[in-house]
């Protein structure tokens, strides 16, 4: 972990990115580990280099929904260029990889003294937010083997891999449905040649396929980070 392979501290001039290090810790994600529980202070905030964690929000007896996913293409906490300390979701490790953690006071401290590090945190906030709002739309309009697909890639590209471990009790519960849903879908896609699923594995066969599937929703979060990362560059 020489390198700072977190797309938004690659973002940050060098010398911001060096003194913004110095206080960062290396870190490993777990798989199933919680890294902030609703409602509670942030103790730490995480850029990821390697692994994803999926943001969940609980609501009264429900089983738990995804609301977001972090990868390294973002981090966890940008919230704190606000000033807040309390989330409303569990952030759950999804995928296990490393991190580079900083705790919530040293990272404020990094962001007075660091204006484009201000501006970066603003810019993954951002797409936090449209995340969350295209999140509640496609739960609400999509069908669920789009959704699955769109899921599924959101998933791939953070994994950095065409075979990550997941099950479909997981799945299911992220995309708020009961799992012989996820069942027939996953199934329609493996049938298809799309993906191959055994015990926990799944593997992406045929990307552009499952592209295809995948509803509006993952094309428009990609175009949206894009032009936020382009204004940066």
């Amino acid at each position: 972990m020489a390198h700072a392979d977190n797309l938004l501290l690659q973002q940050l001039p060098k010398a911001d990115r060096r003194h913004l290090l110095d206080q960062c810790e290396p870190f490993d994600l777990l798989l199933s580990s919680e890294l902030s529980v609703r409602g509670e202070p942030l103790s730490h905030a995480h850029f990821p280099i390697s692994g994803f964690i999926s943001l969940v929000i609980d609501v009264d007896d429900y089983p738990a929904l995804e609301v977001g996913m972090v990868g390294c293409e973002s981090m966890l906490g940008s919230e704190l260029v606000l000033g807040l300390a309390k989330t409303p979701w569990r952030a759950l490790v999804q995928g296990e990889g490393k991190s580079w953690r900083i705790g919530a006071e040293a990272l404020r401290a990094e962001i007075v003294s660091s204006l484009p590090l201000q501006e970066v945190m603003q810019s993954s906030l951002l797409v936090r937010l449209h995340q969350q709002t295209l999140a509640s739309a496609c739960e609400r309009f999509h069908e669920i083997g789009p959704r699955l697909a769109r899921w599924l890639l959101m998933s791939q590209d953070r994994a950095q891999a065409d075979t990550f471990h997941v099950t479909q009790e997981f799945m299911a519960l992220m995309l708020g449905v009961r799992r012989v849903g996820v069942t027939e879908a996953a199934g329609s896609f493996q049938q298809s040649g799309f993906i191959a699923y055994h015990r926990g594995e799944l593997q992406v066969l045929d990307r552009a396929a499952l592209e295809a599937e995948a509803c509006s929703c993952y094309a428009a979060d990609k175009q949206f980070h894009k032009e936020l990362t382009g204004r940066k560059s």
